[in-house]
């Protein structure tokens, strides 16, 4: 049987290692696959580039429209990025009955569901392995190897550059801006990391892997996003005192009245494995009612790890090319005509714990109002620390209060929150970051 063609649109660091990877494998490939898989098409701006990576092995381009018309192609992969161009193109792509692989997490979170529905209609697929945390396996695992299970919740470390940030903020006692520098020095943070640090990658990913969990559109407009630069190394340390680590986590959970989905970071106890992730790596943990907890691990990004998913993909969509489309499996997971209306809850609905700390004047009775108020809100407390710090030029004594709490309502939380801020005797303004124990 001849090898199915496909074009590739955008040869950066993943398409390159996509190319490299798939030329190195293809014996191995062709025996999975049944039959071979060959990139003979390249589209990208920087033809000289291209044409260095490719060789004489494929004809490139300058104009992606020529990958997506040419007639022998019968899968087009898109990694180009962003919201744009990139969604034009994979419209187009599917417009022409091609079969479509891509890593781009940030135009599936956010317009998968028209994606999705226009390649039903044609018929062809949308993979998109590689959207979610690199080489690690997360959407097959969660769309084939758990479809027995009724999926309880999923947390992650998905972003390697927070981290290999985190990492380094607790290993070195560094503040959030010094590392910062130093993942830009070492190339782990791009030029400008705001969908890195302000947790926007993480939500895009995490909103893909909620709704293949249970059965939902994708619905980004709805997480809750939080990065990683109002963190203090100081609550890293004090996290660390009371037994825990401070990650930045995708979670989602299913609930009776709706669906938590937020980004945020999170203290988790040191014992859990996902707490001991360091570095850029990633570890999605999911909890299941059959199988229990099960935690994919592996590297989140880069040029050879990402391209294990996508010609995971191209393998897959080889395997099913000619069959009924009926008989595939899902987008995401459910059949189309049986996805949910389950509402994703505001954040002010879930229900979590929290680590606070406050910076009070060192005077008689402040402890005992600021529990008091936790208290009138029903709010129980799970531990406490006291803790010095040096006096302010005016040589006012001052102590950091670090309150661990109970499950509540994040809503209650704000109030005794407010309530809190506007005594006199609370000097700065309060630290509040989300705790989950991941039993």
């Amino acid at each position: 049987m001849k090898p199915i063609q496909v074009g590739l649109l955008g040869i950066g660091t993943v398409g390159s290692g996509t190319f490299n990877v798939l030329r190195r494998n293809q014996e191995e490939i062709r025996r999975r696959a049944g039959r071979g898989i060959e990139i003979t098409m390249v589209a990208d701006l920087d033809t000289a580039r291209a044409q260095a990576v490719v060789g004489d092995h494929a004809k490139v381009v300058s104009d992606a429209r020529e990958v997506i018309a040419n007639p022998d192609i019968g899968i087009v992969i898109e990694l180009i990025g962003g919201y744009g161009v990139a969604k034009a193109l994979v419209m187009e792509a599917i417009a022409a009955g091609k079969h479509v692989v891509t890593a781009n997490k940030a135009l599936l979170a956010v317009h998968g569901t028209e994606i999705f529905a226009a390649a039903r209609e044609k018929g062809v697929m949308v993979a998109f392995e590689a959207a979610v945390a690199g080489g690690i396996p997360i959407i097959k695992a969660l769309r084939e190897g758990l479809t027995a299970n009724r999926i309880e919740w999923i947390a992650g470390i998905i972003n390697g550059t927070t981290n290999f940030i985190l990492s380094e903020m607790r290993a070195k006692g560094l503040d959030f801006a010094a590392v910062l520098k130093e993942a830009q020095r070492l190339g782990y943070a791009e030029a400008d990391p705001t969908f890195d640090i302000e947790g926007i990658d993480a939500a895009h990913k995490a909103t893909i892997m909620s709704a293949i969990a249970f059965g939902i559109p994708v619905q980004f407009d709805r997480a809750h996003v939080e990065g990683i630069t109002g963190l203090h190394a100081a609550d890293i340390v004090y996290a660390e005192q009371l037994g825990y680590r401070i990650k930045l986590l995708g979670i989602t959970r299913r609930r009776d009245d709706g669906i938590e989905l937020r980004v945020h970071p999170t203290l988790v106890p040191s014992k859990r494995l996902i707490a001991n992730v360091e570095g850029a790596m990633n570890a999605v943990l999911v909890q299941a009612d059959a199988v229990g907890t099960t935690l994919y691990y592996g590297k989140g990004a880069g040029s050879e790890p990402t391209a294990s998913a996508v010609v995971a993909d191209l393998v897959d969509i080889t395997r099913l090319h000619t069959a009924d489309p009926n008989h595939r499996v899902p987008h995401l997971a459910f059949q189309p005509d049986e996805l949910a209306t389950t509402p994703i809850l505001p954040i002010e609905l879930v229900r979590t714990s929290f680590y606070l700390r406050l910076q009070v004047a060192d005077q008689a009775g402040v402890l005992a109002r600021i529990t008091g108020i936790l208290a009138e809100r029903g709010i129980s407390i799970d531990a406490l620390l006291q803790r010095p710090t040096d006096p302010d030029a005016h040589g006012t004594t001052k102590t950091d209060v670090i309150i661990m709490t109970h499950e509540t309502v994040e809503g209650r939380m704000n109030e005794a929150i407010a309530q809190m801020q506007a005594l006199p005797t609370v000097l700065a303004p309060i630290v509040r970051i989300r705790k989950e124990e991941l039993n």
